[in-house]
């Protein structure tokens, strides 16, 4: 590469559309895949990117990663995977908020290499929010560490996030402008960032450990501790409902045998009783009249020791490990609610044993707010009335349907597409399976990840339909609109010019490493304003000719400048970190006070690991 690089009219088109990339990026006037949509019509308008291939992003190996990884996590979530995760992870914290912070953070950066960051963040809030219910550990505490394990963890592979996805495309695309001679580039196999990976999430761990944790907790103790929208915690606090759910096995000596269930929760100290095991029956909101027998398991919910002492005195054996309804109380398939009253229901003057809500609907009223008065004690023979507040405990497939009848309204968020915990074990082999036939490296990333996706759609994980509703088409067209203006920034010579003008403005005899951590900064503060995909696909390019310029290792920079693409752990410009400023209250101080000193250890971790990694090929 010469730095004296004529400008020609071709790079100064492709550098106007990277320009305008940027701004519009910046100040939001366009939406982003818009934006990559505009770009790429303009590359084949304008004879930069052949009409031929103009579109052969949409079904490069980049897009049908990702659109693989995200059906996969779709099928992990509909078994309630990461829900029982939570109830591991508590038993495990055993209650010391620092076990539990590390278990919690090093679990959600492993799962973080094989599924793309937003859709891990997506499933682990839900997490985070039961484990802070639970714990008392409040979501500033926990949010940021765990975000920062799932941005570091992503390194642990090619598929863990966008930029190293799109990395194995721009190397082989590098290859076509190359100078002669120059040994051809490789794409990297599916574990290759692995030790940068595993580097950085012991970095984040330590990090938190030592200074990190220390500063949220002065953030936390200078303001309102907020932990919003946590079922467990604003039941307890707003209706008294709280504890947890245990197994009851009922014995012969037992005086609840013969009685109904009705007769049961009426007993004195009796927790509430939410589901029925007898014989082969199984349900959750048993009706009144339903009997109790020996060996009958009962699924309730109290705080442990009135749980205990109802056990004692009734001569029931407690656990709880849900060993026979475990599938039933998985929160992703059932759980508490709230449900208004509209003034035109045919609930109104009725109560819940005249409409037999638990033996029509399969739905367990807890209880009543009426005019701000909790009303809990023989909550289902209480007429109701336009207004009130009701609480519900049931199956999320009957709620949805029973609401249907618009007698009542239900105003919590709750999973609405059906959930299927009894395919756990499946979709965990399926999973199991496609890592490992990733490990033997035999099958290109995107076909080893499609085989995955293709075996949870016949084991009837997924339905087609929700395998094309989890796919965010807007990264999708993001990724594949700008995939483009990376081509035609190497094609063109537009990355050389660039390459060759900033080696002229740096010392002479600058080593290759000091010139890798100027990208990598360089390559952060662009994600900051173009996203990690935009900022990959303008910088690998730039990279690759700065390697070629000062006889650096050109996968190495590239690698490097990959890895720095997702270095943004400051600003709500991370799609991740967007997901949580609101859920913890984080203020843009409050990220830049935590997240920039973990950014630049990011930086010099994914520099020296790099170098030692590619030392032995030089």
């Amino acid at each position: 590469m010469e730095p004296g690089l004529t400008l020609t009219n071709d790079m100064r088109l492709v550098l106007g559309l990277v320009g305008f990339t940027m701004a519009m990026f910046l100040f939001e006037r366009i939406r982003a895949d818009l934006v990559a949509l505009v770009v790429l019509v303009v590359l084949g308008i304008t004879g930069l990117i052949a009409p031929e291939e103009i579109f052969s992003g949409f079904s490069g190996n980049a897009v049908m990663s990702i659109t693989a990884t995200m059906i996969l996590g779709a099928g992990l979530d509909r078994t309630g995977a990461l829900n029982r995760l939570a109830g591991w992870l508590l038993r495990r914290g055993h209650g010391k908020e620092q076990r539990l912070l590390v278990l919690t953070t090093l679990t959600a950066g492993l799962n973080s290499a094989f599924m793309q960051n937003p859709s891990v963040m997506a499933l682990y809030l839900p997490v985070a929010a039961r484990l802070s219910g639970r714990s008392g550990l409040s979501m500033k505490r926990l949010l940021l560490p765990l975000t920062a394990a799932i941005v570091m963890g992503a390194a642990l592979t090619m598929v863990g996030n966008s930029p190293l996805i799109l990395l194995n495309d721009l190397l082989i695309s590098a290859n076509n402008n190359l100078p002669s001679g120059t040994a051809t580039l490789e794409q990297l196999p599916m574990f290759a960032p692995a030790p940068v990976g595993v580097v950085l999430l012991a970095a984040s761990l330590l990090y938190f450990h030592f200074y990190g944790n220390r500063k949220l907790a002065e953030m936390e103790d200078g303001g309102e501790n907020v932990t919003p929208a946590r079922t467990e915690s604003y039941f307890a606090r707003t209706y008294g409902i709280e504890g947890d759910v245990f197994e009851l096995v009922v014995s012969a000596e037992s005086p609840l045998v013969g009685m109904s269930v009705a007769e049961a929760e009426s007993m004195h100290d009796a927790p509430l009783l939410l589901a029925l095991k007898s014989g082969n029956d199984t349900r959750l909101a048993p009706s009144a009249d339903m009997r109790i027998w020996v060996g009958s398991v009962l699924g309730v919910m109290g705080p442990r020791q009135q749980v205990a002492d109802f056990a004692q005195n009734h001569f029931m054996r407690m656990s709880s490990r849900l060993r026979n309804l475990g599938d039933l109380f998985n929160p992703a398939r059932a759980g508490i609610s709230e449900a208004v009253v509209p003034p035109t229901s045919r609930f109104i003057g009725k109560s819940a044993r005249e409409l037999r809500l638990r033996h029509q609907a399969g739905i367990s009223l807890l209880a009543i707010n009426r005019d701000k008065q909790v009303i809990r004690d023989d909550v289902r023979s209480v007429p109701l009335r336009a207004g009130d507040m009701l609480v519900f405990h049931s199956i999320w497939q009957d709620l949805a349907a029973a609401a249907e009848s618009r007698d009542f309204a239900v105003v919590t968020d709750y999973p609405k597409g059906e959930q299927r915990p009894h395919k756990f074990k499946i979709a965990m082999a399926i999973f199991a399976a496609t890592i490992a036939i990733a490990l033997t490296g035999k099958l290109p990333v995107a076909l080893t990840l499609m085989t995955g996706v293709a075996g949870m759609l016949l084991a009837g994980v997924l339905k087609m339909d929700e395998a094309y509703a989890a796919i965010n088409w807007k990264t999708v067209f993001l990724t594949a609109g700008l995939i483009p203006l990376g081509w035609a920034m190497d094609s063109s010579g537009a990355a050389a010019w660039v390459a060759g003008h900033t080696l002229d403005r740096l010392p002479a005899g600058t080593p290759p490493w000091a010139l890798q951590i100027v990208v990598a900064l360089l390559t952060t503060a662009f994600s900051l304003v173009i996203s990690h995909v935009g900022a990959t696909i303008v910088m690998v390019p730039i990279a690759i000719n700065l390697a070629l310029a000062v006889g650096g290792d050109p996968t190495a920079f590239a690698l490097i400048t990959a890895l720095s693409a997702s270095n943004n752990l400051m600003t709500a410009s991370n799609p991740v970190m967007s997901m949580i400023t609101g859920p913890a209250d984080y203020s843009a101080r409050d990220l830049w006070r935590v997240g920039a000193p973990l950014s630049l250890i990011y930086t010099v971790v994914a520099v020296v690991v790099v170098n030692l990694m590619f030392w032995g090929g030089r």
